[in-house]
């Protein structure tokens, strides 16, 4: 798959995934005073967004971005755009 996550995007994820996944497991452990089924489910919520941040941010890949639409990679320059790529090539 091409890489679709990079720059600020990139750089939040990889930030707020691991805060995310503390404060998951702050819950967990108790730090953080939520009880009951919304302590689960924001357990639950903050481990899986946090670790999909995670990955995304280190892959550079967001399968969400794909299916909106959304391309924050600035990568080099590819065949389509680069003129120079047309030399030599035999039609």
């Amino acid at each position: 798959m091409e890489k679709n996550v990079g720059g600020y995007d990139r750089i939040a994820r990889l930030v707020l995934g691991p805060i995310l996944a503390v404060a998951a497991l702050g819950i967990y452990f108790e730090v953080f005073a939520v009880a009951g089924l919304l302590g689960a489910a924001l357990i639950a919520a903050g481990l899986l967004v946090g670790t999909v941040f995670v990955v995304t941010g280190a892959t550079q890949v967001c399968v969400l971005n794909r299916a909106l639409g959304l391309d924050t990679y600035r990568g080099g320059a590819s065949e389509e755009t680069n003129p120079e790529s047309e030399i030599g090539r035999a039609s």
